[in-house]
């Protein structure tokens, strides 16, 4: 269900607090299950169900991943599923590449932030399919894989500033792809990166005023219901299985954007 602004408005504050504590109930699970923050589900229920535009969506989101990604990466912790090594390599890069985001937040234009997140996502589909994921493969350190960890770190931050994705999107993908980690090993130290990532951004976004602290709060604790459930989940699955599953969320995930854009520009060119 999409509220309309006008419904939004007048929707009772409980309802809506309601439907904001479901958003990390779900994104909790999704951190869980896929090694993200939950800010490809957190936007764009933000958007449809709240009534927030794009820019503060992204900037609460960032918020409530704060939390996500503390307990998700707190549950593989606890079965050995992070490694400390990438962590230290891909915090630098996604703390600079964070602020980067956050200011290419500030400037761009609100109706082009759909696209980069449609965009995104079809760069992630494309990853997740031409590698098969493994499930117990460890770091094996060299010039050539601290560079590249260094390298997703810096995407990652940039995307998790910019459209309120933690960047485990990237984290993961990257490094199974760019250091072949195994994938439980890889979402647990996606979660941990996102850490001082998210921190970082919303940090810079609430001296902005962009990011609504309250509802961030909400989802953030809902959330930390949820995850340790997905990490469950996310163990009992076949690595191959959990790529098909996460693949077909950003699809969906993408086409709703989609969607949501092109009713927005209908929208607007309806003559008043």
């Amino acid at each position: 269900m999409r509220l309309s602004q006008d419904q939004t408005a007048s929707t009772p504050a409980w309802q809506r607090t309601a439907l904001v504590a479901l958003t990390g109930v779900v994104a909790g699970l999704l951190s869980g299950l896929f090694g993200v923050g939950g800010g490809l589900v957190i936007v764009p229920a933000l958007i449809s169900l709240v009534g927030m535009d794009q820019r503060r969506a992204s900037a609460t989101s960032l918020a409530a991943i704060v939390v996500t990604s503390a307990v998700g990466a707190y549950s593989y912790g606890l079965h050995g599923e992070v490694s400390l090594v990438a962590v230290c390599f891909l915090v630098p890069g996604a703390l600079v590449g964070t602020q980067l985001g956050v200011r290419l937040l500030r400037r761009l234009p609100a109706r082009v932030l759909p696209w980069v997140l449609i965009g995104f996502v079809g760069l992630v589909v494309v990853l997740q399919q031409v590698h098969v994921p493994v499930r117990d493969a460890v770091l094996v350190l060299n010039l050539w894989r601290g560079l590249a960890l260094v390298g997703v770190g810096l995407l990652s931050g940039v995307m998790a500033g910019l459209i309120g994705v933690g960047g485990g999107s990237v984290i993961v993908p990257g490094l199974e792809l760019a250091v072949g980690l195994g994938d439980l090993m890889a979402r647990g130290t996606s979660l941990l990166v996102m850490l001082p990532t998210a921190i970082a951004g919303t940090w810079t976004n609430l001296r902005h005023g962009l990011a609504d602290l309250r509802a961030g709060v909400v989802v953030g604790a809902a959330a930390a219901i949820t995850a340790p459930l997905g990490t469950w989940l996310a163990a009992l699955v076949t690595p191959r299985q959990g790529s098909i599953l996460f693949s077909a969320f950003l699809i969906w995930v993408a086409s709703t954007t989609l969607l949501r854009a092109s009713r927005k520009r209908q929208h607007q060119d309806t003559p008043k």
